[in-house]
């Protein structure tokens, strides 16, 4: 019909389909060097396009395992995909592992236990006062190197603190923006003498390669300026209740509880816990990393830096 000059309507009124089918097909499937469409050149091109498609792999049991041992290393369906994508391991999607999670717990298993837990609620803050006041000498991060927010370079970085059950006990975290590297250290509460001296201890092997250092306005940074005479580091802090200016540290935060839930007690947890988790955080694959480790990202990109971040 087309070659005799028929209309794309009236060929679709023919075979019984819309004029759209129509017209996709003399696209896709026409000479591209003169734009013919002939039906023997058009079955050759579906042929081929068949058996180039992506076929769904099939979960086998090397996939369960594989998947299986990556959520024993506390990782997510997603790293678990993502990383297997970057060994060039066959894997099947994360929401493939999803399911077979969920069948595995209504069949009495425990594999969702591995699961990162999310959904934490936040109150609504009021964004006219402030009401824990302001910390003496603060400069605010409007004043900050816009350099930082283009995240280019290794030495940016984020500081906080994860509170232990009824305010007793306290971690401090501290994470850099470019490389996703996380230094935690347990404190003794969440005062600013502990935390300032925790906080030089942490950060004086890389005394010569960090730029700055932005908190939020709690009072546990009230010595900051101890911090930044020490570490000869320009010292910000973000705006009251704008946790989004610090959300890899948020970010952080929250990979952090995985290992310590709100709530918990940190009467009975050992420097030894906290830097183990330290490690198993810098060692595990971040989507925002390529699926790389903070510790592989760093030594990829950062060859020249010296520093070790394993304890």
């Amino acid at each position: 019909m087309l070659a005799q000059n028929h209309k794309q309507n009236q060929i679709a009124l023919a075979i019984g389909k819309d004029k759209s089918v129509v017209s996709r097909e003399i696209k896709r499937n026409s000479d591209q060097r003169n734009g013919i469409y002939k039906s023997d050149l058009a079955n050759r091109k579906y042929k081929q396009r068949q058996e180039q498609k992506d076929r769904p792999i099939i979960f086998t049991n090397t996939i369960k395992k594989y998947v299986e041992s990556g959520l024993n290393n506390e990782y997510s369906p997603e790293q678990i995909n993502g990383r297997a994508k970057l060994d060039g391991v066959s894997c099947v999607s994360h929401e493939c592992i999803y399911q077979y999670i969920w069948k595995d717990k209504k069949q009495g298993g425990r594999l969702f236990e591995k699961l990162r837990h999310t959904g934490r609620k936040y109150r609504k803050r009021g964004d006219s006062k402030d009401k824990r006041g302001i910390l003496k000498d603060r400069v605010s991060i409007d004043k900050r190197p816009s350099i930082v927010d283009e995240k280019v370079r290794f030495g940016d970085l984020e500081i906080d603190t994860v509170i232990g059950k009824n305010h007793q006990g306290a971690l401090l975290t501290i994470n850099d923006r470019v490389t996703s590297l996380v230094w935690i250290k347990l404190l003794d509460g969440k005062h600013s003498e502990p935390l300032t001296k925790a906080t030089i201890q942490a950060l004086l092997p890389l005394k010569q390669q960090i730029k700055t250092i932005t908190a939020d306005n709690g009072k546990e940074f009230a010595r900051h300026q101890e911090i930044a005479k020490e570490l000869n580091v320009n010292f910000y802090f973000a705006k009251p209740y704008h946790s989004w200016e610090r959300g890899a540290n948020e970010n952080t935060n929250g990979l952090i509880r995985q290992y310590f839930p709100k709530g918990s007690s940190f009467e009975n947890v050992t420097h030894q816990q906290v830097a183990n988790v330290q490690n198993k955080l810098n060692d595990r694959p971040r989507k925002k990393l390529g699926y790389f480790s903070p510790n592989e990202f760093y030594k990829i990109n950062f060859p020249n830096n010296e520093v070790a971040f394993t304890t």
